[in-house]
């Protein structure tokens, strides 16, 4: 590592999230880790402590991201829940990839590939979303009997997604009896995983009856998902008005809300002051001369900015240095940025820009972006350090 700007993973936050989910949610055979995005910017170094903490199963989107697990764990079944081209289909293989299954023509197409060695294959069932998967019974029960009727093809999973949270519409209800529709003229115990929850599903709505496995991201990570009750000011007192009504029209099935769980963050960037400047009074700052100094202060530059994904919005935001805040002046540039400092503050001290109080809710909302597409590109050009009972484990550059 060279300039000191760095993700910070805490292992140990990771395992006890795990661990808090299975004791809650203790009723599924399979808990398959989503680790798609780079296990959501925390790395794919983390998938031996989801293993170690109850993880028996992980599932991403791309056959690179399925290699780039194979680096630390040969054994641990992986899911590829996108398409993966045919030419590619033996390093799939060769690498242990549970395929994704999601039309006929690719079935058949793949039988070509199939040889002497055992495929594992899940096939996913579009139940409404309209982007991946069988939506129809006819093109189903096709699929099934040919591979069935493959001695080198492992049927082991059948999986869908859901589009909505269905809090207030019926989407969801809808879309799990599609689900059964399509999957009607079989005996889905026959199947050994059949999983249907992400991670706010498992949160906000009962365990749906012939599932056995659920698919985990965001929580894992320790960002609490889960529905909250609105308090009473005006407007949600109306909007409860409505969410009861569609509810009782719709025949809505039962949520939940303010879920009782435990779960911690694991995810901080850091980095240091390299220059302190003094500044006068009526002195501007940065860029576009956006900030004037209101009184004779002191200045430092950080080396971190918006090409590390933290966003060009700079007012009202702050970082932290020795438990204390310090607010950001003048346009964040793309590699640096500065801050108004007191005499407490000296070169090389380290710098808190995402982590504590500064959470990745608060980053998301200062650049007017969402809180999931602030988690996958934050920090996602920087190196990673890895931390366990308080000690740094391991190292990994960019």
């Amino acid at each position: 590592m060279y300039r000191k700007t760095y993700v910070e993973v805490d292992l140990d936050n990771i395992g006890k999230n795990v661990k808090n989910i299975i004791n809650k949610y203790n009723d599924y055979k399979y808990y398959i880790a989503m680790v798609k995005s780079n296990a959501y910017g925390h790395g794919m170094y983390i998938v031996n402590t989801l293993i170690e903490n109850g993880i028996n199963y992980l599932a991403v989107s791309s056959l690179e991201e399925a290699i780039m697990i194979r680096k630390y764990n040969k054994d641990i079944p992986v899911l590829c829940s996108e398409i993966i081209d045919l030419d590619s289909i033996e390093v799939a293989i060769n690498n242990d990839v549970t395929l994704t299954i999601c039309d006929l023509q690719y079935t058949k197409e793949l039988l070509k590939f199939v040889k002497n060695k055992k495929i594992k294959i899940h096939i996913k069932i579009d139940t409404g979303m309209n982007r991946l998967g069988i939506n129809n019974k006819e093109e189903f029960n096709k699929v099934y009997d040919i591979l069935k009727n493959n001695k080198y093809i492992i049927l082991e999973g059948l999986y869908t997604h859901f589009a909505t949270p269905g809090i207030s519409d019926k989407f969801y209800d809808n879309q799990i009896d599609r689900f059964k529709e399509i999957t009607s003229d079989i005996d889905l115990k026959s199947i050994p995983i059949i999983h249907m929850a992400s991670s706010f599903i498992l949160l906000s709505h009962p365990k749906i009856k012939f599932s056995n496995g659920c698919r985990i991201g965001t929580i894992i990570y320790g960002y609490d998902i889960s529905l909250k009750s609105l308090n009473n000011s005006p407007k949600n007192i109306l909007r409860k008005i409505r969410t009861n009504y569609l509810v009782k029209k719709y025949k809505i099935s039962q949520t939940y809300k303010d879920i009782d769980i435990n779960l911690n963050k694991c995810f901080k960037i850091k980095t240091n002051i390299m220059q302190i400047k003094e500044v006068k009074k009526g002195d501007k700052v940065g860029y576009g001369l956006l900030y004037t100094a209101k009184k004779d202060t002191k200045i430092a530059t950080i080396p971190i900015g918006y090409d590390d994904g933290i966003g060009i919005n700079h007012n009202g935001r702050y970082v932290l240095i020795n438990n204390k805040k310090y607010n950001v002046v003048g346009e964040i540039s793309m590699c640096m940025m500065n801050i108004e400092i007191d005499d407490s503050v000296k070169l090389n001290d380290e710098v808190i820009v995402v982590g504590d109080t500064i959470t990745l809710g608060y980053i998301a909302q200062l650049n007017n972006t969402s809180f999931h597409n602030t988690l996958v590109n934050i920090g996602k050009k920087l190196p990673k350090v890895y931390i366990k009972n308080n000690k740094v484990v391991h190292e990994e550059e960019y």
